[in-house]
This record gives structure tokens, sequence and C-alpha cells, in this order.
């Protein structure tokens, strides 16, 4: 395994006890977990990274429940959310699916639609159209459909912010599959966002799950897992190159020395991917070099209550773009999660930066946070300066996948299978930057190495 995020890890778990198999972690960095950070900040165990995972998709689920801590999960104490538009939170109305609504009487309620917006919205399902054939960016879709405010106000905040890009340039198949699924049945976004809650039901559960501790406890778990089975995990290990030997095997040079594999998962970033496979495999190495990457940086901050003159009543509040505010969401953690919450003290999480927004990345971290403060100042009347400050910086972090990204990723892996028979692609770079999505990838590309390296008898 090449990489020691949450996908390396899952793929690392998939093969862990196999019989007759050897598995060798490599990990450039110090610690496990890639983007999952969390750290002790103002009396609590907080995460810089992600929070939460997404419930009602298994492959998180699944791997906590055959780590033993699934009983310990946790769901948000509060989940409605605001989006930041003009000068005032607006909250979202009930019922809508990845920012388009499903009921018009709680739209116009909410007021996040002027008059205008709220009438070219609401003639949505009568508009002539055809139903998604392949694939398209998600703005360009949902601006057709409902006009251009409702996408600027309500899609492109939510799926624009858990993506940290504009969704005039994300694909609909990766960052919106329930959407482009209805949009294929019917060019009614409404509609379709109608059967996509129909079909979840009242009683599946909660939407996102946590673990109390931070997700940091999961890498814990993983890491125990992994070694208690004789997994060799070597963090501090960048490994710089990918050779195939001749005889079906591969050299993959590490810092302290090369390690023979019949089979490699490379669970990187694309730009460090496409380093270790361009020589080998062209066609996939420019592939995802050509994936761009936005920055994002998470400030977190404690306040005394006293400072926070507003009730934090939700889980908290994501920011039209074009507003020219720095910040692209405001996570109230305190609220958001029973187990953060501590009597006299308010905890947010802000983040700033998206593609095309590098003002965040050029500030220093002084300038960001005073930036901020002045923004939550304006959304929330925040006074006085925060007891405690931690700045994350994720340089790179989040891939932009393009239209076409799921057929472009799919000719990259049978370049591999062909020319380098047993490497398999895992990670964020593949199919979308939440966890189960990555712990997915993970554990198929783990079991399609196995499949080469040990084929059936």
């Amino acid at each position: 395994m090449v990489g020691g995020g949450i996908a390396g890890l899952a793929a690392a778990h998939e093969l862990a006890g196999e019989p007759g198999v050897r598995v060798v972690l490599c990990e450039a960095g110090e610690r496990l977990g890639g983007k999952i950070r969390t750290e002790a900040f103002a009396g609590v165990d907080l995460d810089l990274g992600p929070d939460a995972f997404l419930a009602r998709r298994p492959e998180a689920l699944t791997l906590c429940r055959e780590l033993g801590i699934e009983d310990e999960l946790v769901a948000p104490a509060a989940t409605s959310a605001s989006v930041w538009v003009g000068r005032r939170l607006r909250r979202f109305p009930p019922g809508v699916v990845l920012g388009v609504p499903t009921r018009l009487g709680p739209l116009a309620r909410s007021r996040v639609l002027s008059p205008a917006g709220l009438a070219r919205a609401a003639v949505e399902p009568l508009l002539p159209g055809r139903a998604l054939s392949g694939d398209a960016a998600l703005g360009t879709v949902v601006r057709r459909r409902l006009g251009a405010e409702a996408h600027r106000r309500l899609v492109d905040p939510l799926v624009g912010g858990i993506n940290a890009g504009p969704t005039d340039r994300l694909s609909m198949e990766v960052c919106a599959p329930p959407l482009a699924a209805a949009a294929r049945r019917s060019p009614s976004l409404v509609r379709g966002a109608r059967e996509v809650t129909a079909g979840a039901g009242a009683g599946d559960g909660p939407l996102f799950l946590t673990v109390p501790g931070g997700l940091g406890r999961l890498v814990e778990a993983l890491a125990r897992r992994l070694d208690g089975a004789g997994v060799e995990v070597r963090t501090g290990e960048p490994v710089r190159a990918l050779q195939p030997a001749g005889d079906g095997s591969y050299l993959v040079a590490g810092a302290s020395g090369p390690v023979v594999a019949d089979a490699v998962v490379v669970a990187l970033p694309a730009p460090a991917a496409s380093r270790l496979l361009a020589p080998h495999a062209p066609g996939a190495g420019a592939t995802l070099t050509a994936i761009e990457h936005a920055s994002v940086t998470l400030v977190a901050l404690a306040y005394p209550s006293a400072a926070v003159p507003r009730a934090l009543d939700g889980s908290g509040f994501v920011v039209a773009a074009g507003q020219g505010r720095l910040m692209t969401a405001c996570s109230w953690a305190s609220s958001k999660w029973a187990h953060l919450d501590r009597p006299g003290q308010v905890l947010l999480r802000v983040s700033a930066g998206r593609a095309g927004d590098e003002r965040a990345s050029a500030l220093d971290d002084d300038a960001v946070v005073a930036r901020l403060r002045l923004e939550l100042g304006e959304a929330l009347g925040v006074t006085g300066p925060p007891a405690e400050v931690r700045v994350a910086r994720w340089p790179g972090a989040f891939p932009q996948y393009a239209p076409g990204h799921l057929a472009r990723m799919a000719t990259a892996e049978e370049e591999l299978a062909r020319r380098l028979p047993g490497v398999t692609l895992a990670g964020a770079l593949l199919a979308g930057v939440g966890l189960p999505a990555c712990i997915g990838s993970g554990r198929a590309a783990a079991r399609r190495a196995l499949e080469a390296a040990v084929p059936p008898a």
C-alpha cells in the first residue's frame, strides 16, 4: 500500500489477515489518517478535517462495525443549516435534496429566494426538457431547470461547499449522484428530488454519524487492527518510484529501501500518483495530472458564550459565492455535536478557500483569522477575541471533478490494468471526497490487487 490516508488504511484492512499475504503500508508523513486530523483544542478533541461521514452509504459504517466501534457512533444534535446571503442568515427549507427544493411552501417561508427567484423555481416541474444523458456540470443543469438564483443561493453553496469548488465546473455524476440518477429518469429536478426524499423514508436513521472524541479514533482503531494482523506500517516513508521488475512483481522504492511486491495499491493524491505511474502508463499519468485541485483553510475558534449573542440552534451555515467574503462555511461545532458542548463555551469551525479563490492560501495565519473574525462579527454578532484559535491548512486537498471524470478515470484504470497489472488506484481522486467513497475505493482496490497477485486456481 502506498499512502496511509483512510483509503490506504482501508485497503490494508481489507487484506490484513489474508492467508499467505504480507502487507506493507508506506506513508510519507509521520502520522496516519491523511485528511482525518483530530487535535486537543479548548478542552475537547476536535476534528480539523472531516468531522463526520455519510451514514446512508454503507462503507464507513461497515468499517466501524468491523472495528468494534459502531455502538459508539453518534448523530448530530442539530441538523438544520442556513445560508448566508446578502446580510442575513436564512435557514434552508426542510425537504431540500443537495439544495434542490421539494416543496414550494417551506421554500417560500424560508425567504432564501427573492419573489422572482421563487416564481422561477416554482414553475420548474412544468418546464419541458429532456432527461439527462451522460454526465454534465451540476450548475449548468440546475440553472437551466431552477434558475440562476436558486443555483446561487441553494445548490451551489451546499454542493460547492462540500467539494470546495463552483458547481458550474463539477460533475453531477460524482458530486450529486442522487440528482444525476433522478435526472436520468425525468427532466424535472424537483420531481427527481421528491423521489429521492420518498425513497429515503422516515425511518432510515441519521444522515451523518461520527465518533465521539473525533474521527482520529477511527484511524487509531484501524492502526491497532493492522498491527494485530501483522501489517507492516512504515511512516516517514515516501515512495519515490514504482518499477516493474520483469517477473510480474514490482520494486517499490521507499526511503528505507525497496519493497518487492506482487501487487500495489496506490492511495495517493492525484499529482503524487501521477509521478509514480506516468513513466509506465503515460495516459493514466496525464489524466491524473489534469485533475485540478482546490486548497482549503480551516480555522477553529473557541469563544466564551457571552461573546456570541445569537442563538446557535443549528449545525451552522454555508456562504453563497460572489459576495466578496473569504468564508465559505461555518460549523457551530458545539451545537452540532453534543460531545463538544461545554458550559460557557462556543466552538466554531470556519472554512475558507475554494477553486478559483486562493485568497486564504495567500494570507498568513494571523491575517486569515483576522478576516474571518470580522465576517463572524457580521454574520453572528461575535464580539471580542477568541479564547483559543487553531489554523489547519489543506493545500490541494480537494479534487475538482470536471464533467466526464468517471469515464476518464475508468479509461486510466483500464490502461493501468494493461500496462501495470496488479497496480490499482484508491482514494478521493476516483469518485468523491467523502469518507465512505474513499473507504470503498480502498477496499475495492485491495481486492483487485489480490486477484491480480493470486489468480484463482
